[in-house]
């Protein structure tokens, strides 16, 4: 079925999927509206896209579409108006001294190893953890958009990657993993802080930070950062601090 009134985005078709399990709720069915051909799906196209609520998985671009729920809020920081939080201004000093280096989405071997510890460590059990590199691959090294990976090193030791896709109004975060063997460390919140930085040196409003569920323990740290945005009922709302 075609969808949306744009003209670009008329040269899409949208399908949606079989009921599958949902990784976020317990014992959910959840479905996905999936945008199509992925070809057509490059950078100012998928601009719109985001602003609709859709996210990029690889190739697969996609929002919730699960008929008796709506607990998937798209979220965006409005970053000019970001003030961190105490506990994020330590987060920020304690790895502001991590050095940065963007690169294409290539693969490595020392990448997809920290990618798997990771995996192995906050998502035992989740499925995730068994990816091998083909399916690593097509998770975060598939793209049609204009996609960068970003290294966080620490004295040349490894620390944390994340897939960042660069779009006409932000920055998108796709997917973070970092060194979980460290415990004091606050590399999830550094990474949100130093996005968010990004943003505003590239002079772009919002950094998409995908979705928030209220229910879900995985997805509670969004409204950490304040103020966000979400999208409701097809209109973007300030979402209040819980």
């Amino acid at each position: 079925m075609t969808l949306l009134n744009d003209l670009p985005l008329q040269r899409l078709q949208f399908y949606v999927t079989a009921p599958y399990s949902c990784g976020y709720l317990e014992n959910r069915q959840a479905q996905s509206l999936m945008a199509t051909p992925t070809q057509l799906i490059d950078t100012p196209m998928y601009s719109d896209l985001i602003q609709m609520g859709f996210r990029r998985s690889g190739n697969f671009t996609y929002r919730p579409h699960c008929e008796n729920c709506n607990a998937c809020v798209p979220v965006r920081l409005l970053v000019d108006s970001f003030q961190p939080s105490r506990s994020q201004r330590r987060a920020w000093k304690q790895h502001v001294n991590l050095t940065t280096t963007a690169q294409g989405l290539d693969f490595s071997e020392e990448h997809y190893a920290l990618y798997c510890a990771y995996q192995r460590s906050r998502h035992s059990g989740g499925g995730m953890d068994a990816d091998d590199r083909n399916q690593y691959r097509n998770f975060l090294m598939q793209s049609s958009v204009d996609s960068v990976l970003v290294e966080f090193r620490e004295e040349g030791a490894l620390r944390m990657v994340s897939v960042v896709d660069c779009l006409t109004e932000g920055l998108s975060a796709v997917y973070t993993f970092y060194d979980c063997n460290q415990p004091s460390a606050s590399y999830g919140t550094f990474n949100v802080m130093w996005l968010a930085e990004w943003c505003r040196t590239r002079k772009r409003p919002y950094l998409f930070l995908g979705y928030w569920i209220a229910d879900s323990r995985k997805m509670a740290y969004k409204t950490k950062f304040m103020p966000l945005e979400g999208l409701v009922k097809g209109e973007w709302q300030r979402l209040e601090p819980e």
